[in-house]
């Protein structure tokens, strides 16, 4: 699809940084003990990775050779404030003020996502529940919250979206093929997740996150009856049109819906990446409602982003850079969580498992490869450059902790 089918939609608010959400980033507040910490943990953990960090003094840290990938330290001072202030949020807002800036970003960045359980010391990590900031009051994926997550991220611009996604419009990890493009690994993913989900001619499916509609377009090619909810407005009203130009409108049914709200019941389940806005909280929720609306013998396809258990239990209360600037309310799970989950609220059982995550990684550098390309027609659209470092950093950190494994994605299928 190209972007001159797709509606052109305000910036919603993203073009300048909103104060209730972004700090000054000229002026971060002062903390000086906490820098002088921040500043000897950077060092003792840049000395054993294979980077080069360059300071405006000329001198270097890190352990990298002459071909090792660059840090280009602008403001040092600035920088270090900003990790002592909040180090799981400094480092990537450092970024987007300019503080530092890298020759090959997500390169640099996966040594740190190979280290992230040692980058600060055991006894410091004790200190965690006395440091860690809370998330905000309204962010969490009740009814009320879950909508307005979902708007600050994918009700954006369809137009921006497009502008970095393949003709599919399909925003989750590829499953890549020999000799496939993006395109053509979209399809092959989706068709993983349907096929784990049994969808065959005469199923009637339930998709539980819609996107642009990809996934059911390609359902309803199979001869199923679909019924699909998301929250996002600019995506329902995209996936309207994107699903009568294929012809397949009288087998589709897309709801703005939460999918707490869902009734009747159907043959199958699917939902890619959904599961990682839900919110650890109300994960019971989402399970309950998967096993009520699934008719006995029924099968459920599910793709996630997940990640370690005991890093999942570690993190599940932290407020990163990614929860306050990308997703708010998200928890990545583990597949243990997903698996004890469905069992205990929907009684389903693991059937399959498929893990792809280097894919994630390459899916991730196309997407910021395309974005970097397209930035005239993103800015054309009202973004500014601090948009474009926040989704510079966004998609090469993402890509970093696929590249380190930290992170993997897994295509589940229970019955």
């Amino acid at each position: 699809m190209s972007t001159s089918s797709v509606d052109r939609a305000p910036a919603a608010g993203r073009s300048a940084p909103d104060p209730e959400i972004w700090p000054d980033l000229g002026t971060p507040r002062r903390a000086p003990l906490r820098a002088r910490v921040a500043e000897a943990l950077f060092r003792r953990a840049v000395g054993q990775m294979d980077i080069r960090v360059s300071l405006p003094d000329g001198s270097r840290l890190g352990a990298g050779g002459p071909e090792a990938p660059r840090m280009w330290l602008h403001r040092p001072v600035t920088f270090f404030n900003r990790l002592g202030v909040d180090a799981k949020i400094g480092f990537g807002e450092s970024y987007l003020a300019g503080d530092w800036s890298a020759d090959a970003l997500a390169e640099v960045l996966t040594p740190f996502a190979e280290r992230v359980t040692t980058l600060v010391p055991p006894f410091l990590q004790r200190l965690r529940r006395f440091v860690d900031r809370a998330h905000p009051p309204g962010e969490d994926s009740s009814v009320t919250g879950a909508r307005s997550n979902i708007r600050r991220h994918y009700d954006l611009s369809n137009e921006m979206f497009a502008t970095f996604l393949d003709e599919t419009m399909t925003y989750s990890s590829a499953l890549f093929g020999a000799g496939d493009d993006l395109a053509d690994a979209q399809r092959r993913k989706i068709d993983g997740v349907l096929d784990h989900a049994g969808v065959r001619s005469g199923t009637e499916l339930l998709e539980i996150g819609t996107g642009w509609g990809e996934l059911a377009i390609r359902a309803a090619r199979r001869g199923a009856r679909v019924t699909t909810v998301t929250l996002s407005e600019q995506q329902r009203d995209l996936a309207l049109r994107r699903i009568g130009a294929a012809g397949v409108a009288d087998r589709v049914d897309i709801r703005l819906s939460d999918y707490r709200e869902v009734r009747g019941s159907y043959d199958a389940v699917v939902s890619v990446e959904m599961i990682e806005a839900v919110g650890g909280q109300y994960w019971p929720d989402f399970f309950g409602a998967v096993g009520r609306r699934l008719r006995p013998g029924g099968r459920v396809g599910l793709q996630a982003i997940t990640m370690p258990h005991e890093r999942m239990l570690a993190t599940a209360s932290s407020y990163t850079w990614m929860h306050k600037y990308i997703f708010p309310g998200g928890l990545l799970p583990s597949v243990e969580a997903i698996e004890r989950g469905l069992a205990e609220h929907a009684a389903l059982r693991l059937r399959a498992v498929r893990e792809f995550g280097q894919d994630y990684a390459r899916t991730l550098r196309e997407w910021r490869e395309r974005f970097t390309r397209r930035w005239q027609d993103v800015a054309g659209l009202g973004f500014d450059e601090v948009f474009r470092r926040m989704w510079e950093f966004y998609l090469a950190y993402s890509e970093a902790g696929f590249r380190a494994r930290y992170l993997k994605v897994h295509q589940l299928s229970f019955a």
